[in-house]
Order: C-alpha cells, then structure tokens, then sequence
C-alpha cells in the first residue's frame, strides 16, 4: 500500500458553467499504487478549451461524476508501482490518459507516461499532447494534404491554429488562416500561412475563391461551429472533406442541414479520443517521439503561456482562460504559492 500525501485538486460534481460548479478539493489518496502505476508530481497544467467543454456536460454519457479536469500537463515521477523501473523516479513526463490534470499530484499507467526528452522546457512539454498531437495526426492520418493542397482553418489566432501554420511548411500545403481581427496575421504569415483572411473587413467565401482561382479549399478545420462552421464548409471544393475539430462558439452546426446542402463534402467531426482508443503503446510513444523531434529541429515552437495562476485562484485563471483576443495559454502551475 503506497499512500500520497494528503494535496489540492479541483473537482466537479455536476455539469454548469465552470465556474460554478467547479470546487477545491483536500484528497488524500489511500488506494494502492497498482504495479504498472505511477505518481507524479505536477509543475504545470494547461487550460484548453476542449478542459472546459465537458465541465459544461457536452460529454456526459462518458463523464463519470465527481470528475477532475485536465487532459495534459507536465510532472515528475514521485513514485512508481513494484513492475515499473525506479529509474523513472524523479524523471519529467506528460502524466496522459488517467487522471485530470489540474491537480498537485497525477496518476497513471507508467505505459502511458511521456517521458519529455532533455532540451523541451516545461511550458512547451505541457502543451504538447492535445493540440500538437491532433494537428499532426490530422495532417498524417487524417487529411494527407499533398504538396500545394489547400487547407483553410478558421480560429487560426488559436494555439492549434499557429501550429498548422507551421506545419505547412513541414508538409507543403497552403493555408489560409482565417481570423476575425488583425492582431495575429503578421505572426502567421511568418510562420507559413500562405493567406490570411479577417474576416472582420473581408467576406471569407470571397476571399477563398480568390485565392484558389474559384475551386475551393481541399479541406477544413472548424474550431468554432456554429454559423463560422457553416461559412468554413462553403469555402470547400466537391470531393473535399472539413473536420470539426472545436466549439468555441458553444453552438452545433446543423449536421442534417451540411449532409443535404453539400452531399459532395464530408464533413465529420474528429476526436483524438477515437485514435487513442485504436492504438499500441509502441505507437503512442513512437508518435510523441515524431511531434517532439519536430520541436528539437526547430519545425515547431509552443507558444509561451501568457499567464499563471496557483489552483487556489481557478476562478481568475478560468476568467482569463475565457477571454478572447490574448496571446498564449492560462496555465496552472500547482505548487505555485500565492
């Protein structure tokens, strides 16, 4: 029986706005650490939007109450089950797949654990898996753009937004950022995106047939829903495909209404969750290692967090997080002392 000291997490008994239902918690975890298990000592924990998503009940019929929030972060090994190397004590990981993040202390299958190699800083480890990882599962697995294709993404100011950016450049593609004000077209635009579309001054479906001489895009990322996600879909070329990949807006698109308009488009959402379920440890870990060697060759930069906050002052991180028009992530470093 290993017994972890008593420490803070947040928790949510029931579905609501995130700041009224989410609480404080003093656990005290007596549940035997089991043999391929570890522990880990949290240093930071990002706030993404899909973190918030199912504290307001979009995925009830898979959320078992009471919940803790937090798909990723980064921590050290503070302890492992009696079939897992104490050579992990005391090394950085990315505590993935067992419990939420936003708390001091995390446990998890030690098979699950990424171990972040030396080189990657902390701020960039934490935010390595939910948002890198869907972009290049999405350009590997999902899309397969070819050289010159072209993708439109809308919210492309987002974290996930800078990072197709940048993958256009590893990848070939063309992408056309699409934002509603100015304040991140000149970091685009440096970071690869072939146009940028704001569609604060500019009508998007426009712009779109201008730039592709009237065919369309190949493909789209719709990180809003809603009346954006909509507009995105008109952007698209016959035979080309948009995922869904967000709702920023907080309102569906009208599945019925796309599978009528635009037989000839497919438009799916897609959910990192479905290829985690379908793969291998060797595979997981393989790819972590892909998505970290683009980092270590300066293909792909993180964005720095823009602002930290203790767990004792969520209802000021979840404010922040909730504002729109900043640059960089609210980030929860745990230990961190008011």
């Amino acid at each position: 029986m290993r017994r972890i000291k008593e420490f803070i997490s947040l928790q949510y008994k029931k579905f609501g706005h995130p700041l009224e239902v989410l609480e404080l918690e003093q656990r005290v975890d007596d549940i035997q650490l089991h043999h391929n298990e570890i522990v880990v000592r949290m240093i930071l924990s990002p706030i993404n939007p899909s973190d918030l998503i199912p504290i307001r009940g979009a995925y009830q019929h898979r959320t078992q109450l009471p919940a803790i929030p937090g798909y990723e972060g980064v921590g050290i090994v503070q302890a492992v089950g009696s079939s897992v190397t104490t050579s992990l004590i005391g090394k950085r990981v990315l505590p993935l797949r067992g419990e939420g993040t936003w708390q001091q202390y995390v446990k998890t299958k030690a098979s699950f654990a990424i171990r972040v190699p030396d080189g990657i800083d902390d701020e960039t480890a934490s935010q390595m898996y939910i948002n890198p990882m869907t972009a290049w599962l999405i350009c590997t697995e999902e899309l397969r753009l070819k050289s010159n294709d072209v993708l439109i993404v809308n919210a492309c100011g987002s974290a996930i937004g800078r990072i197709f950016a940048q993958f256009s450049k590893v990848f070939g593609y063309r992408l056309i950022a699409v934002v509603r004000n100015d304040i991140h077209t000149q970091e685009l635009q440096s970071l690869g995106a072939w146009a940028v579309i704001d569609t604060s001054k500019e009508l998007l479906a426009d712009k779109v047939m201008e730039f592709t001489c009237g065919m369309g895009a190949a493909a789209g990322i719709d990180s809003i829903g809603g009346q954006d996600g909509h507009e995105l879909i008109e952007c698209i070329r016959p035979g080309g495909t948009v995922l869904s990949i967000g709702l920023m807006s907080g309102t569906q698109m009208n599945w019925a209404q796309i599978h009528q308009k635009h037989p000839n488009i497919g438009v799916k959402p897609y959910w990192l969750k479905r290829w985690i379920e379908g793969i291998t440890d060797v595979r997981w870990h393989e790819t972590f290692g892909n998505v970290f060697q683009l980092v270590h060759d300066g293909k792909l930069t993180i964005q720095a967090p823009r602002t930290r906050f203790s767990l004792l002052e969520y209802e000021k991180a979840i404010k922040a997080a909730q504002q729109s028009g900043h640059i960089g992530k609210v980030i929860f470093e745990p230990f961190l002392s008011n």
